[in-house]
């Protein structure tokens, strides 16, 4: 039943995220409670604590790029509903593929965007003089506006399903 659960909502926010880029409200906060109850009902207290450690692993794995502006806080709400709904294992080898696919999906809008040859310049340039930042490669000279940017619930939604289909490590 969760899975079914999980995997409309999946499709769900998918299909938000890429038309409008936002993950919505009226689809994770009923799927964190729904999966907080579901658990409970099916396990008590045992369900209570595997709901609420799943939704605060999800929560804590991107509450930090978000704080930083790295992400929206639906990418972090939707996290937050994949744990309380399926776990803390779920949600953190969800969280693997996720960064996986989302470095995958960014090195190749860096590269679409930049040339493949600049973006292999720019990274053995970062990496031969050490420096700290490999902002660079995606800012060149501070230039906001040329900013690569995509909708990480795409991302989110890859690797859950991922962890669906191939399970953990």
């Amino acid at each position: 039943m969760e899975i079914i659960i999980l995997v409309f909502v999946l499709f769900i926010c998918l299909f938000t995220d890429i038309k409008s880029r936002k993950i919505l409200n009226i689809i994770t906060l009923p799927t964190i409670v729904f999966g907080l109850i579901y658990n409970i009902f099916n396990t008590g207290v045992d369900g209570f604590l595997f709901s609420g450690k799943g939704f605060l692993v999800g929560l804590g794995l991107l509450i930090i790029p978000y704080m930083l502006g790295g992400m929206g806080a639906g990418d972090v709400k939707l996290m937050a509903a994949i744990g309380a709904l399926m776990g803390t294992s779920f949600v953190f080898y969800s969280f693997i593929y996720t960064a996986l696919i989302g470095g995958v999906i960014a090195l190749l809008l860096i590269i679409k965007q930049r040339g493949f040859i600049n973006s292999i310049k720019s990274l053995f340039f970062n990496v031969v003089f050490f420096r700290s930042s490999l902002g660079s490669m995606i800012l060149p000279n501070g230039d906001k506006k040329s900013s690569i940017s995509f909708p990480y619930g795409v991302a989110i939604v890859l690797g859950a399903l991922s962890c669906l289909v191939w399970g953990g490590f």
